[in-house]
């Protein structure tokens, strides 16, 4: 069964949406983005997070050290990285955390994809397979799903223009550990509750 996230949540009302749907996992996006938020508002969104769904923290080449200390403070539960964050980066960020963690950081790094899979990095616990970008994500627009017909590594979060309307035919096509969406469930720019709950029905149902 294909689990869900819902990715860019920006205010107590998304996180409300979500409450309902239980969605597998949320995005806090921490990176350059119309959909960014701060320390504070996703310490707050958190708190009112319900316990069953876990906070994906997206960043694009930021320092270690803020990423692990959102991570130790509980505020975020997996870290997603965007950017050119090699395995070297990876493991540092590992070392930073493991120490004082009690449980073991998963992380999620992004692989653009244009017209071929590119090199795929190996230091994750999962990759998300993404349309390339210049804002890193975030587009609305999917990638040629073909791509990874033959693609056989690590569990994997698929996105990149999903809606009610794409996500069966994704999951039926590639199998994905996760779907990730978040245009795909806002109107006019805004988390949409209706959306969200549809959304999530839609993968649970077809994934049963």
């Amino acid at each position: 069964m294909s689990k869900v996230k819902i990715c860019g949540l920006r205010c107590v009302a998304d996180v409300d949406a979500v409450n309902v749907a239980l969605p597998d996992f949320v995005g806090f996006v921490f990176a350059d983005s119309h959909r960014r938020i701060d320390e504070v508002t996703a310490s707050v969104m958190k708190e009112k997070l319900d316990t069953r769904i876990l906070a994906v923290g997206v960043f694009v080449n930021q320092e270690i050290e803020y990423i692990a200390n959102l991570y130790l403070k509980g505020v975020i539960d997996l870290v997603q990285l965007h950017g050119e964050e090699d395995d070297g980066y990876i493991r540092r960020l590992r070392e930073r955390t493991g120490s004082q963690a009690s449980k073991i950081m998963r992380i999620i790094k992004a692989v653009a994809i244009g017209k071929a899979l590119p090199a795929l990095p190996h230091g994750a616990d999962y990759l998300l397979f993404d349309t390339a970008s210049k804002q890193r994500g975030g587009t609305g627009e999917a990638f040629d799903w073909g791509i990874l017909k033959d693609y056989h590594g690590q569990p994997f979060f698929i996105a990149g223009g999903l809606s009610k309307s794409t996500v069966v035919k994704a999951m039926a096509l590639l199998a994905p550990f996760c779907v990730d969406v978040s245009s795909g469930v806002e109107t006019a720019g805004v988390k949409d509750a209706e959306k969200i709950a549809e959304f999530v029905r839609m993968v649970r149902k077809d994934s049963s």
